[in-house]
């Protein structure tokens, strides 16, 4: 199942964020894991421009995988992959090559995550 919160903005302006596209577009070894609830309201905030700024950038869909999170009765998040990684707040991404995690953007972060991961991964070349 595919999030709807990952239907890209179409308002989002790649040209307000050329930086954070170009570096996108450089990691092209680069695979995406998205966490998140179409139900949740910071992903319905922060994923359509995530997904917008990755289209500029030409990332391939086979590079971009999203996990639906569900809450549990006690509040904790269900879904695919949420232990394996970690995730306790979502939107969670995580930035991996090779199966190695280059980056993580938390919903808590004071910049898009689109911005936050490319500032990592240029941190990291």
């Amino acid at each position: 199942m595919r999030l709807e919160t990952m239907s890209p903005n179409p308002v989002w302006s790649a040209d307000a964020y050329e930086q954070t596209v170009a570096t996108l577009r450089a990691a092209d070894d680069v695979t995406y894991k998205v966490w998140g609830g179409d139900w949740c309201k910071d992903c319905r905030a922060q994923l359509p421009d995530f997904a917008a700024a990755l289209r500029a950038a030409d990332v391939p869909d086979e590079r971009v995988e999203d996990f639906p999170v569900e809450k549990d009765d006690d509040g904790n998040k269900v879904g695919p992959g949420v232990e394996e990684y970690g995730v306790e707040y979502i939107p969670t991404v995580v930035a991996e090559r090779d199966g190695e995690e280059l980056a993580r953007f938390v919903e808590s972060a004071d910049v898009p995550a689109a911005v936050y991961l490319a500032e990592a991964l240029s941190e990291r070349d």
